[in-house]
């Protein structure tokens, strides 16, 4: 079973999930900004692909200055409920494997858990 927390208007995650299909492969597709993940959801995807909360921002977005996220003192609980309630702070594409999780970026990455 592979999922891809995906985001078609992204080109790394459309490349991600290119390449799945290249090999043959039907993930399950979660558009995450279309079905949002929770702080629980976000907290065990995170650590499942060994990246702190922080590692996982995408610090363009509007929303990440909006909130002031780049502030040291804001903590892991913070940035989670923030992504939470702004999708679009979560950079894509994730994918999950029965060998673990990665942030495909590169997309290429996703070969290191198939």
């Amino acid at each position: 079973m592979i999922t891809i927390y995906h985001n078609p208007r992204c080109s790394k995650s459309r490349e991600t999930l290119a390449l799945l299909r290249d090999k043959g492969l039907e993930p399950t597709i979660i558009e995450y900004l279309k079905t949002p993940l929770n702080t629980e959801q976000l907290r065990n995807l995170f650590a499942q692909a060994g990246l702190t909360v922080r590692e996982a921002l995408r610090t363009k977005e509007k929303e990440y200055s909006d909130l002031g996220l780049d502030r040291p003192e804001i903590t892991e609980d913070d940035l989670l409920a923030a992504v939470a309630k702004h999708p679009r702070l979560m950079n894509p594409p994730f994918v999950v494997t029965d060998k673990g999780a990665r942030l495909c970026r590169p997309p290429e990455l996703v070969e290191e858990i198939l």
